[in-house]
C-alpha cells in the first residue's frame, strides 16, 4: 500500500474517520476512566468504531491510543501495560481496516514538561519509542503525533518513531495565540519554528489541530505553506469558539453546513484547489461526505489535496493534506 504522502502527490483525496471519544462515551465510557483500557476490556466496541467509519466510506482509521504513552497510563496505574494496550489498539483498527486501508495511530502529549524538570529527554524518548513500536507491531502503517505545543517533546517523539519504526509520521501542533511573528502555541512555538524542527526531526506530513476555528486555520495553513511549500499539510480546526448553553454544556457554533463553507478557503490556503464538501455528525454521515469527495476528485491537476474530515468528541474537524505536486519530482 502506498504511503499517504505519495497518494497526495498523485492527486488522490482520502477520507479519514471521526472522533473516538464521542463514540466511547455513547457506549458507556465514564468520567475519569481510561479510554485506552477499552482496547483490552471492550475490544468489540473499539473495533466496531473503526468498522462503522470504514462502512461509511473512510479510507483511514485512527486508533484508541491518544493517551497511550507509559507516562500517561501511569496516571491510571496502567503504565506497565503500555505495550499491551497500544498493540491492541492498532490491532483492532487493522482488523477492521484490512490490508487496503490506512491505520494512522494516534500519539498525544505525555503530560509532563521537560522545561519544568518533570522528565528527562531519555525518559520521554523511551516512552514514545515503546508506544510507537507497539502500535506498529499491532498493524499501524502511520502515526499522528498530535495536539503538540512543546517543540522539544515533539522533536523527541518524532525522532523516537523515526529511529525505531517504519511508520509514516504526521506532526501536528496546536496554535492558539496570534502574534506579529505569526501564530504560536501556548509554549510560544511559531508555525515556522515548528515546520523547520519537525521536518529536520523526520516528519513526513505537517499539521495543525484544535484551539481555533476554520477562519483562523486559513491563516495558520498559509503560514505553514510559506515555510514548507512541498510538504503535505494537515489541518483540524474546531467548529468555531466554544460556548456554554443554557444547561452549562460546551457547544460549538458551526454546524456541518456552516463549517463546510470554509473548506474551499482552507484548501486554497494550502494548495489553491477549490474543493467543497460537507461533513456530518455521525459515522453514517461520512457516506454523504464520501459522495461529495468523489465529485471533488474531478479536475484535480497541477496540485494535489488530501482531505480528511474528522469529528473528535463534540467538535467538527476538517483536515487537509496539501502538496504542491508541480514542485515534486
Amino acid at each position: 500500500m502506498e504511503r499517504m504522502a505519495e497518494q497526495v502527490r498523485q492527486g488522490k483525496i482520502l477520507v479519514s474517520d471521526g472522533g473516538w471519544g464521542s463514540f466511547l462515551i455513547s457506549r458507556g465510557l465514564r468520567e475519569r476512566e481510561c479510554p485506552e483500557l477499552w482496547c483490552l476490556e471492550h475490544p468489540d466496541i473499539v473495533r466496531e468504531i473503526a468498522e462503522k467509519y470504514l462502512e461509511a466510506g473512510a479510507d483511514i482509521v485512527m486508533t484508541n491510543s491518544f493517551g497511550g504513552t507509559r507516562l500517561k497510563l501511569d496516571q491510571y496505574g496502567l503504565g506497565a501495560r503500555a505495550a499491551e494496550i497500544n498493540e491492541a489498539a492498532a490491532k483492532l483498527s487493522r482488523e477492521a481496516a484490512g490490508p487496503d486501508k490506512h491505520v494512522m495511530a494516534s500519539i498525544g502529549p505525555c503530560g509532563k514538561f521537560l522545561m519544568m524538570g518533570d522528565i528527562t529527554p531519555e525518559e520521554l524518548y523511551d516512552a514514545f519509542r515503546e508506544q510507537a513500536m507497539a502500535l506498529e507491531k499491532g498493524g499501524a502503517d502511520a502515526c499522528s503525533v498530535e495536539t503538540m505545543g512543546d517543540i522539544q517533546e515533539a522533536v523527541i517523539a518524532v525522532q523516537a518513531i523515526r529511529d525505531n519504526t517504519n511508520l509514516e509520521i504526521v506532526a501536528s501542533f496546536t496554535f492558539a495565540i496570534p502574534s506579529p511573528e505569526g501564530w504560536r502555541t501556548h509554549m510560544g512555538v511559531t508555525t515556522g519554528q515548528m515546520a523547520v524542527a519537525m521536518l529536520e526531526a523526520g516528519a513526513h506530513i505537517l499539521g495543525a489541530n484544535c484551539s481555533v476555528g476554520p477562519a483562523e486555520m486559513v491563516e495558520i495553513i498559509g503560514e505553514l505553506r510559506a515555510v514548507a511549500p512541498d510538504t503535505p499539510l494537515l489541518v483540524h480546526p474546531n467548529a468555531g469558539q466554544p460556548e456554554l448553553d443554557a444547561n452549562g454544556c460546551i457547544t460549538y457554533p458551526l454546524g456541518p453546513d456552516a463549517f463546510s463553507e470554509f473548506v474551499p478557503r482552507l484548501v486554497q490556503a494550502g494548495a489553491g484547489i477549490p474543493i467543497s464538501a460537507q461533513s456530518f455528525w455521525a459515522a453514517s454521515g461520512l457516506a454523504h461526505f464520501t459522495r461529495a469527495v468523489n465529485v471533488s476528485r474531478v479536475g484535480l491537476s497541477g496540485f494535489a489535496a488530501y482531505m480528511l474530515f474528522r469529528l473528535r468528541n463534540t467538535f467538527w474537524y476538517v483536515a487537509a493534506y496539501f502538496s504542491w505536486s508541480s514542485r515534486v519530482t
